[in-house]
Parts: structure tokens; sequence; C-alpha cells
């Protein structure tokens, strides 16, 4: 299967650059899996599509201030980290720019010192491993000197961090947002409760996979980076619970829905565990854990549009964002959304 299958034609214009006034404003874009049918509505009205037998599964995972900006002590060259990963022992994996500029032993120094990067491994595609050398509370520390690290497409600043980030985030360490999830308001989610649907948390945490394009032609070829996730017992149960009484398990986002389809391909059952996960999901994916998605439009030629080709198959996911392109949908992180659902 060829990368370029899952291209699609977008006019710059049509992709959003800041967060629209109410998040549950965003337009919805509901697309049948099984017939390929597309209406058009609200995120506010989501309600109207979930089946009261369903169980909702967000990501919880909080955006960090990951964009770290410094100098080498021996040139005072600008070095640029994107910090995604840890290692453990205040190793950390990051993306660095230029990574030319760098070699083992390299210091890099943050905001007068604040925090320091000794540069420990040098790996391919911008990735190195660094010491990080700092006084009291890491994330406290990022939050004086670091920046949230938007998407590449996104060029103007935004003003409000907090729109960057789920209404309901709170496990920090993700180096991106689950955008699917930004459509939620206390709200909404509360209607959802009160209408009898339970909401499930699991924790994935975000990293180069989000950043990183499909360079190879044939997709099977391309290799994810890991992501480590976490299921706690109460989810497990949950989500088990649903299974048995053949509730629909709606993911919000790819990132859930990797978490869930992870696990359950592990064990087929949901088990608690803290784990990591390269599922790389493309058409020919047979779904255990899920059957709905709530999910934003994605890159063109990403592993993101190719799970949900998986998911709803590739002809109507690309008449689908044709559709949305035709009808002026905004487009990735700050753009409208998507459910894609099973009426049977």
């Amino acid at each position: 299967m060829k990368t370029d299958e899952f291209d699609y034609y977008l006019p710059e214009e049509l992709i959003a650059q800041s967060p629209i006034e109410n998040r549950s404003s965003s337009r919805l874009l509901v697309l049948d899996k099984s017939t390929g049918e597309i209406k058009e509505n609200h995120f506010y009205n989501i309600l109207d599509y979930l089946d009261k037998n369903s169980v909702l599964v967000i990501n919880n995972t909080k955006v960090v201030p990951a964009r770290i900006i410094g100098e080498k002590i021996d040139t005072k060259a600008k070095i640029e980290l994107l910090i995604l990963k840890d290692l453990g022992s205040n190793i950390y994996e990051c993306l660095a720019k230029p990574q030319r500029r760098l070699k083992i032993g390299t210091i890099i120094s943050f905001r007068e010192g604040i925090l320091k990067a000794e540069v420990k491994e040098i790996l391919d595609e911008g990735i190195v491993h660094v010491h990080l050398i700092y006084d009291g509370v890491f994330y406290e520390v990022l939050d004086k000197i670091g920046e949230v690290p938007l998407p590449p497409y996104i060029h103007e600043k935004l003003e409000n961090k907090d729109r960057y980030q789920t209404v309901y985030s709170k496990i920090k360490g993700s180096s991106a947002a689950p955008t699917a999830g930004l459509h939620f308001t206390e709200e909404i989610l509360d209607k959802i409760k009160a209408s009898g649907i339970d909401i499930i948390e699991v924790t994935l945490t975000i990293g180069l996979g989000t950043f990183r394009p499909v360079q190879v032609e044939d997709i099977e070829k391309h290799e994810m980076h890991s992501e480590t996730y976490s299921i706690d017992e109460v989810a497990a149960r949950k989500l088990n619970e649903a299974k048995l009484n053949h509730k629909k398990i709606v993911a919000v986002g790819t990132t859930s829905l990797r978490t869930l389809e992870a696990n359950y391909q592990k064990y087929n059952e949901f088990r608690a565990e803290n784990s990591s996960t390269s599922i790389f999901i493309y058409p020919g994916y047979t779904f255990k854990a899920i059957d709905e998605l709530i999910t934003n439009f994605h890159l063109p030629k990403s592993t993101l549009i190719m799970l949900v080709s998986a998911l709803a198959g590739k002809e109507n996911i690309l008449n689908a964002y044709n559709y949305a392109v035709k009808k002026k949908f905004r487009f990735f992180s700050f753009g409208d959304c998507m459910f894609i659902r099973d009426k049977k």
C-alpha cells in the first residue's frame, strides 16, 4: 500500500491557525463507517449521535512547555530542544534543531543556566539523548523557561495557552495535545455523564510520532516511535464490563484509540498496565477494542489519516475529507472534528 494513496488536496487557508472562541462551537462532520453517509452538525450536539449504550474513553494527558531554546556554552550558538520522552535518571529524548551543531559532550545552557543539557547520544532524524541538570522540580523549571510546542503548520501565536489543553488534562508529559478532546467543555461532559454514558480515562504521552511524517513510499516500511501509556485498574474493569455488556466503546482521539487497541491486542482483554506502544494502524487492521471514534481532520499522507482509513475505509475517509474541503471545514489541531460512527 502506497503513501500517496492517502493524499488529498487542502487549500492552506483551511488550516486553522487559532482556536474558535467557544470550544464546542466547532463544526462536526458525522461519517457512518458502514455506508459512507455524511451529516453536518456542531460539536455541542455530539450527544445526539452517541449511543446511550456506550462508554467514552478520553486521554487525560497534559501538554508541558517542552520547547526550550538555549545556547551552546562554548560558541553561544542557538539550539532548540523539543523534549519528547523521559528515559529515566534525568536522561531525556529530544528533537534538536539544528542537530548538526551538536556532538557528544556538548553542553547547552537555558535561561542563564536554570537548566543545562549535556548531549549523551546522537541518533537519526534530529533525535538526541541529553542529561538534564537543574535544581528543584523538573516541570516547575520547564514552566519558567519552556514554550508550548505548537505544530509547525500553526504560524500564529497562541494567546491563551490553556486552549491547547483539554479541559480534562491532568497527567503531565506530552509534547502535543490530544486535539480531538479540545472540543469538549465541562458542560458537555456533564451532559454526557447525565445521559448515563460513562467516561473512562486513560493516558498516552504524545511524543515524536505526532511530528514525524511518513517518508517511505510503502507504508508497511514506516516505523512508528514508541509512546508510553497507562490504564489503571478502574479503567480496565469498566472497559471489560462494557465489552461484556456489548456496549460501544467510543475513543476520543487517535491517542485513546491506540492505547486501547495496543492493550487489547496484547491480552485479548483490557488489563491495567503502564507500558509503551509503537502500534501502527492502517487499512487491513482488525479492530478489537473500539467501535467509534471522535477525531480531528489529519494531515495528508500521515499515519493518522491511515488510521482513520482503517476504521472507516479509505474511500469513505477521502470522500469525507473532500466534502469537508468543499464545505470549508477548518483542519488540523485547532480545526473542526469528525465523528466516525457505526449505526449498526
